[in-house]
C-alpha cells in the first residue's frame, strides 16, 4: 500500500485497537555479530519445531544475522529462500508485493517494521511444484531488552502446494524485549499453503505480528498458531482478503496462558470471491493470573459466501480470565456465517468418572486437558505433532 512518509512517520504515535500498549523506545534494535549456529540455538529451535533435517529448505536468523538460508538439493528451481533484502535486489516484480497485504499506517508496530524491516526472509513456492516436505524458518532472539523486527513475504505461485513451519523463539537467557514481524503471504490460482507457528518467547517479551494474506481464485490457506509457553504479551490479528472465487481459509489456534500472560489472538477473513469459504478455530486455556482473549470476524461479501467460528475456552484458575469475541458481518444477502463459542471449567462429574475408574484426580485432570488440546485438530507433520504433544506433557508436569 503506497502511504507518505509523513503518514507512516505519524503513525508510530498509533497504539493498536486491541492489546496492551507498548513503548517501542524502551527497547533498542537488536545487534548483529552472529557468525553460527550455536548448539543451544539448535536446542531451543528444535523446541518450536525447527530441525536440522527432513526440510526442503530453512532460513535461520539470529537477531539480526542471517545465519543459513538454504534449499536442499532436489528442491533447487522448485523453492527459493533468502533475505528479505537480498530478494529485493535481486526481483524488481517484488516490489508490486512489498506492503500490499499489511497497511504500513495500520499501527505503530508496522509503522517501525515499514521504517526498521529490512530484516526477515522471502520464501517463494514455483508454478505448478508440490512441495512434499515442509519448508522452515527460525527467528530467534538472543539479546536481552532489545526488539527484533522482521518483514516476511511468502509466495505461493499458481498451482503450487506446500507447508511452512516457522519457529520463533528466544535463547535461555533472554526473558525481556519485543518482537515486531509482518508477514505478507500471496496465495495464487489453485496454489496451497499451510502455515504453522510456534511462540516459545520469554516470560516478559512483548510480541507483535502484523499478518496479511490475499489470496485468488482457487487458493486455500491454513493457518496454526501454538503458544503454550508464559510470555509477557501476544497481539495479533492475521487478516485473509479472498479476492478469487472458491477460496478457502481456515485458522486454528491452540493457546495455553500461564503466569501474568496477556493474549489476544484473532482472524479476519473476507469472503469477497464466490463460493470462497472461512473457518477460524479456537482452543485455549487459561491458568494462573493469565488474560486470553479470543476474537474472530467473519465478513461475506458474496452471495455464496460460508463461513463459520469456533472458540473453546477451559478456566483453570480463579485469576485468570477468557474473552471469546466473535464477529459476523453479512454484507452479501445470501452469505451464510456461523460462530459459537463456550468457556468453562472441567466438569466435575467427568473427573469422578475417572476417579471411579482407578485414575488419582492429578490424573483424571490431566487426561481431560489432554483431550481439550487435541493436537489432532491442526493436521501437522508426524514429527511437529510429537513435539506438540511433548510441549503439553511438559505442561501437565507442571515443566513450566
Amino acid at each position: 500500500m503506497q502511504r507518505s512518509k509523513e503518514e507512516i512517520i505519524k503513525a508510530l504515535g498509533k497504539p493498536s485497537r486491541y492489546g496492551p500498549d507498548i513503548d517501542i523506545n524502551m527497547y533498542p534494535p537488536v545487534r548483529s555479530g552472529y557468525s553460527s549456529i550455536t548448539e543451544e540455538m539448535a536446542s531451543r529451535a528444535l523446541d518450536v519445531g525447527v530441525t536440522v533435517g527432513d526440510r526442503a529448505g530453512t532460513y535461520f536468523q539470529v537477531d539480526s544475522s542471517v545465519l543459513k538460508e538454504a534449499v536442499e538439493e532436489v528442491y533447487h528451481g522448485k523453492v527459493e529462500i533468502t533475505s528479505i533484502k537480498e530478494a529485493l535486489e535481486t526481483h524488481d516484480w517484488l516490489k508490486e508485493y512489498y506492503w500490499r497485504a499489511v497497511d504500513p499506517v495500520a499501527d505503530k508496530y508496522t509503522a517501525t517494521a515499514y521504517l526498521e524491516g529490512e530484516l526477515g526472509y522471502f520464501i517463494r513456492v514455483r508454478e505448478g511444484e508440490k512441495v512434499d516436505l515442509p519448508v522452515q524458518s527460525c527467528l530467534y532472539m538472543a539479546s536481552q531488552g532489545r526488539r527484533q523486527v522482521v518483514h516476511n513475504i511468502i509466495v505461493a505461485e499458481p498451482g503450487s502446494e506446500a507447508q511452512l513451519i516457522t519457529g520463533c523463539v528466544t535463547g535461555k537467557q533472554v526473558d525481556i524485549g519485543l518482537h515486531i514481524g509482518v508477514s505478507e503471504f500471496y496465495i495464487g490460482r489453485d496454489a496451497h499453503l499451510t502455515f504453522t507457528m510456534l511462540h516459545d518467547w520469554g516470560r516478559r517479551l512483548h510480541v507483535r505480528p502484523r499478518t496479511g494474506i490475499i489470496l485468488e481464485d482457487g487458493g486455500s490457506f491454513t493457518s496454526n498458531y501454538i503458544l503454550l509457553r508464559p510470555v509477557g504479551s501476544v497481539q495479533t490479528y492475521p487478516s485473509a482478503f479472498c479476492k478469487g472465487d472458491s477460496c478457502a481459509v481456515r485458522f486454528t489456534s491452540l493457546i495455553y496462558g500461564a503466569s501474568s500472560s496477556i493474549i489476544d489472538v484473532g482472524a479476519r477473513a473476507v469472503l469477497k470471491g464466490e463460493n470462497s469459504k472461512a473457518e477460524i478455530v479456537s482452543r485455549v486455556i487459561a491458568t494462573g493470573r493469565s488474560k486470553i482473549y479470543a476474537r474472530g470476524l467473519l465478513e461475506g461479501l458474496s452471495n455464496s459466501s460460508r463461513g463459520h467460528l469456533e472458540c473453546s475456552g477451559l478456566l483453570l484458575s480463579d485469576e485468570a480470565e477468557i474473552h471469546a469475541i466473535p464477529e459476523l458481518q453479512g454484507i452479501a444477502m445470501g452469505a451464510s456465517l456461523t460462530h459459537e463459542a463456550a468457556i468453562g471449567k472441567i466438569a466435575e462429574e467427568e473427573i469422578q468418572y475417572l476417579m471411579a475408574r482407578g485414575l488419582s484426580e492429578e490424573e483424571a485432570t490431566s487426561l481431560l486437558i489432554r483431550g481439550f488440546m487435541d493436537v489432532e485438530i491442526l493436521g501437522l507433520p508426524l514429527h511437529l505433532t510429537r513435539q506438540v504433544d511433548r510441549m503439553i506433557s511438559r505442561i501437565l508436569k507442571g515443566g513450566f
